[in-house]
């Protein structure tokens, strides 16, 4: 068997990813700046659960299976985090050069995140099911949507870039899994 290395498959599941997220901005611009963090954290809900849903019925009545829906979540956690730190008076059309260059920002930030936890947990992902990884996502999504209810509050708790870091973690886990 051959040996697995994460840093490679974590790296194309992202060039993937990033491919689509790019050709998207190039066709459609930064539509997406309208939404507000609330109702990124929405689509991410409805990518997650058609994905479990699909899990649990094993049947798609429209033909696509789980794997642009795990894509549209890492897209849609990375457009939130970038919805989270710009400022207010930001235009909503941004240069895709930008786009591009925040994305990979992003993006590093969250490979350092999940080599920093892969070697605490000792790459446990690859013994899990992709359903329940598909549980954790829908959990953190729950957890974000708390937080955006309490107004960005928490008493102990990570805040929300670092459950949206965490999802696009999870769903490169099921991308890699699955065989993307």
């Amino acid at each position: 068997m051959a040996q697995k290395n994460t840093a490679t498959e974590f790296d194309a599941v992202i060039a993937h990813c990033r491919n689509l997220f790019i050709k998207k901005t190039k066709d459609y611009g930064t539509a997406w700046r309208i939404l507000r963090p609330s109702s990124i954290t929405d689509q991410i809900f409805i990518k997650a659960q058609r994905i479990r849903t699909l899990e649990e019925k094993k049947v798609s009545k429209v033909g696509e299976g789980v794997l642009p829906e795990y894509i549209g979540i890492i897209n849609y956690c990375v457009m939130a985090m970038l919805q989270l730190e710009l400022p207010a008076e930001t235009p909503l059309e941004l240069d895709p050069a930008e786009v591009e260059s925040r994305y990979d920002e992003k993006i590093n930030e969250v490979r350092e995140l999940l080599f920093a936890k892969n070697h605490d947990y000792g790459e446990a992902w690859r013994d899990m099911r992709v359903s329940s990884i598909t549980d954790l996502i829908l959990m953190k999504i729950l957890r974000v949507k708390q937080i955006e209810d309490n107004e960005g509050q928490t008493l102990v708790s990570e805040g929300i870039k670092a459950n949206y870091q965490d999802m696009i973690n999870y769903a490169v886990f099921a991308l890699i899994k699955l065989g993307l």
